[in-house]
């Protein structure tokens, strides 16, 4: 098993002692974009930009700010997604 793969069935694993519902979708550039998007972090195109807009959201958030969208991050970021489409959805109503 990579590296990589074994930092994602560890990540899974605490994130269901730390009472993660579900797994948090994969950490892929294009998902990662659509997450930052949905709370307002709307990055340029490329990966500079990318990374940044994961830096800033993780300052934010109180996690380091390394610019890598690990478990942890996209699991905040699938979070606070999912929040503010539900806020969007209340103020149309």
């Amino acid at each position: 098993m990579s590296a990589r793969g074994m930092l994602s069935v560890v990540g899974t694993a605490v994130g269901g002692l730390v009472g993660w519902t579900a797994p948090p979708p994969p950490a892929d550039p294009a998902v990662v974009r659509e997450l930052l998007t949905d709370i307002g972090l709307t990055p340029a195109d490329g990966d500079d930009q990318l990374t940044m807009a994961v830096r800033v959201f993780q300052a934010r958030t109180g996690l380091d700010p390394d610019g890598v969208a690990g478990p942890r991050t996209v699991h905040l970021l699938t979070r606070y997604a999912a929040e503010a489409r539900e806020l969007r959805l209340d103020l149309a109503a």
